[in-house]
C-alpha cells in the first residue's frame, strides 16, 4: 500500500482493485462505528457504478455494522429510467448491498417522477436527515455524482438538481459495460450537488482503473477548480481516496 496527503484527502493505492476495496470497506465501517458513538441514527449516501464493486461486496460480509441505525441516501439516477431497470442505480445498491443487508431506509430516487417533484422530495429528505458518510467515485472527467464540469457549481443553493449529462460521462457508461451504445444512455439525470456531496464529515472514495487515472492526478495535483469538480474534495472535512496501482500510475512518482 503507498499513500499520499495532500491537504483534507488522505489517498492509498493498493495491489488489487479487491484490496482496495476491502480497506475502503474497512474504513467505513470504522466510520459509521465513530458517528454511532455521537448520534443514534446516522445517514450514509452511496455510489452507484461497477467502480464500487468490490467496496460494497466487502462492506456486505461485515457483521458489525448497525445497519438498523443508517438511513441511505443514493448520489444519482438517470431522468426517465424505470427503477427496475438493471442500469438504474437504485437497483444496483439493492442487488450490490441492500439484497444483502437491510438499512433502517433505504431513499430511493425516482427517475420517472416529475424531475422538479423529485428533487423537492429528496430536498426535504435531506433536510431531515443530513448526511453524515459519502461513499463517492470519481468520473473519468473528474466528475463527483453528476456534477460534470459543465453542471458543477461549488456553491451551488440547490441540494440536488436535474442536469444534462456530458458526452464524456455518456461514454464512460458505455466503457462500463452499462449500456451497449451511447444512444442508449439517457441524456439527463438528477444528482446530489457538491454542497449536498461535500457536507459530510467524512468522505470515502473509492476510484478504481486506469481510465480514473487522470482524473486522480487532477483531484490530488491540480487547481482547485470546475474543470475538474473532484478537485473539492481537497477542501472537505475528511476525505479518505482508495486506489489501485491503475488509477494511481500518474500520481505514484509524486
Amino acid at each position: 500500500m503507498k499513500q499520499w496527503t495532500i491537504e483534507q484527502v488522505t489517498a492509498e493505492a493498493y495491489d488489487s482493485r479487491e484490496t482496495m476495496g476491502q480497506a475502503a470497506a474497512q474504513r467505513l465501517a470504522e466510520a459509521i462505528r465513530t458517528k454511532l458513538q455521537e448520534k443514534e441514527t446516522i445517514a450514509v449516501v452511496f455510489a452507484s457504478a461497477p467502480s464500487q464493486n468490490e467496496f460494497l461486496r466487502s462492506l456486505r460480509t461485515m457483521d458489525s455494522v448497525a445497519w438498523e441505525r443508517i438511513r441511505c441516501y443514493h448520489l444519482d439516477e438517470y431522468v426517465g429510467l424505470p427503477t427496475e431497470a438493471p442500469q438504474s442505480f437504485a437497483t444496483y445498491l439493492r442487488t450490490e448491498l441492500f439484497a444483502f443487508r437491510t438499512p433502517l431506509e433505504f431513499y430511493a430516487l425516482n427517475g420517472l417522477n416529475d424531475p422538479a417533484e423529485e428533487c423537492a422530495r429528496y430536498t426535504e429528505l435531506l433536510e431531515r436527515h443530513p448526511i453524515d458518510i459519502a461513499c463517492i467515485g470519481i468520473g473519468e472527467n473528474g466528475h463527483i455524482a453528476f456534477n460534470d464540469p459543465h453542471v458543477a457549481d461549488f456553491a451551488d443553493p440547490a441540494r440536488i438538481k436535474k442536469v444534462e449529462l456530458d458526452e464524456t460521462s455518456r461514454k464512460q457508461q458505455v466503457n462500463d459495460g452499462c449500456f451497449p451504445q451511447l444512444d442508449a444512455v439517457p441524456r439527463e439525470a438528477l444528482t446530489l450537488t457538491i454542497p449536498s456531496i461535500v457536507s459530510a464529515s467524512h468522505i470515502i472514495c473509492t476510484v478504481p482503473g486506469e481510465r480514473k487515472s487522470d482524473a486522480v492526478y487532477r483531484t490530488l495535483f491540480g487547481p482547485i477548480d470546475l474543470s475538474c469538480p473532484a478537485s473539492i474534495l481537497r477542501r472537505s472535512a475528511r476525505c479518505d481516496m482508495f486506489l489501485d496501482f491503475a488509477s494511481a500510475s500518474r500520481i505514484a512518482s509524486q
